[in-house]
C-alpha cells in the first residue's frame, strides 16, 4: 500500500506553521486542505484533548459563520497526533491566501468570553471535555508566535 501524502511530510523538519496538505478535485471544484500545525511534532508536547476540542468548537463556528469563508467552509477539525488542525475549504488556494482569515479566527479564539458554542450534552458527544483557558491561551500564542509575522518557511512544508 502506497503512503498517503500527509505521512510524506518530515515531521522532524516541521514547524508550527500553515501549509496546504493537499488539493482534490470534484467536477469544477478545487478543495484545498490546510494543514494548520500548531505545534512542533515530536518536539513539544502535544495539545490535550479538551483543548483541542475547545479550539475545535470555536473554530468551526467561527469560520461557518464568516460572512466570505462561511460558505466555503466544508471542515475544521483536528489532528489524530493533536498538533494541529485541517481545514478544507472550497476553491484552489495557497498558504498565503487564508492568513487574514486564520488571524481573524485565532484572535477570535484567544478573544472569546462565555459559553462555548455546542458545549452542551444535547449538542455535542462530549461536551464536557472542554478547557477555555487552554485553548484561549494556545489560541494567542499561536496567533502571536506564528500568525503575526509569518514567514515563507511556515508557509511551504520542508523538503
Amino acid at each position: 500500500m502506497e503512503k498517503i501524502a500527509s505521512f510524506t511530510v518530515n515531521h522532524l523538519k516541521l514547524k508550527p506553521g500553515v501549509y496546504v496538505s493537499r488539493k482534490d478535485k470534484f467536477g469544477d471544484v478545487v478543495l484545498t486542505t490546510f494543514d494548520i500545525r500548531m505545534t512542533s511534532p515530536n518536539d513539544e508536547p502535544v495539545m490535550n484533548t479538551a483543548e483541542v476540542h475547545t479550539i475545535e468548537h470555536l473554530g468551526a463556528t467561527f469560520l461557518r459563520n464568516h460572512k466570505i469563508y462561511g460558505s466555503k467552509t466544508v471542515y475544521f477539525g483536528p489532528m489524530g497526533c493533536r498538533t494541529g488542525f485541517y481545514l478544507i475549504l472550497g476553491g484552489n488556494y495557497e498558504s498565503k491566501d487564508i492568513i487574514g482569515l486564520l488571524k481573524e479566527m485565532y484572535k477570535f479564539i484567544a478573544d472569546f468570553e462565555g459559553d462555548v458554542p455546542g458545549a452542551a450534552a444535547k449538542d455535542c458527544g462530549n461536551y464536557l471535555d472542554m478547557n477555555l483557558p487552554m485553548a484561549k491561551y494556545l489560541g494567542n500564542k499561536f496567533l502571536n508566535e506564528v500568525l503575526i509575522n509569518i514567514s515563507d518557511d511556515r508557509l511551504n512544508y520542508p523538503n
